[in-house]
């Protein structure tokens, strides 16, 4: 298990979100900037967690029915030296932009799964360690989704 980086000031739920970039295993950079006016979800998981195995494929499954509708997931491996080969076998399946090198004042919350929620406005609206359920998914998420993107949706800051 990788150590959690100390968080320099740590996020608070109702501020406007930290700054983030990531690489994905594909190549693809994506940043905070990139993602502005949509809702967002940064998952911090592990292969060898019994709870995030239980939580991907939900989280899956959400990307994969609400991306369309601006949901965009970012699920962050805490198994740095884990071969590209044996992460993608594991990930692949599940459907999920899958980073193995992120940055940004984020990190587990004492354990994985980890979930930040960032709204369409740039604001964290959830951030705890545990594995969602179907049921904290849809009181969540739905209301988020269901409100349209400021028309000044601007990223909270500029990437890292």
């Amino acid at each position: 298990m990788l150590a959690s980086p100390v968080l320099a000031k740590p996020p608070k739920v109702g501020q406007p979100a930290p700054p983030f970039s990531a690489k994905l295993l594909d190549g693809t950079k994506i940043s905070s900037a990139d993602l502005a006016g949509k809702v967002v979800i940064i998952n911090f998981w592990a292969t060898w967690c019994a709870p995030c195995r239980e939580e991907m494929p939900l989280l899956g499954t959400w990307m994969k029915v609400n991306g369309p509708n601006g949901l965009m997931i970012i699920a962050v491996t805490q198994e740095m030296g884990l071969p590209l080969a044996k992460l993608k076998k594991v990930t692949d399946p599940i459907g999920l932009p899958i980073s193995n090198s992120f940055r940004g004042n984020y990190a587990d919350l004492g354990g994985v799964p980890t979930n930040y929620v960032i709204d369409r406005g740039g604001v964290l609206r959830y951030a705890k360690a545990g594995a969602f359920t179907i049921e904290q998914l849809n009181a969540l998420l739905l209301p988020l989704l269901n409100t349209p993107a400021p028309a000044s949706a601007m990223s909270p800051a500029t990437a890292p």
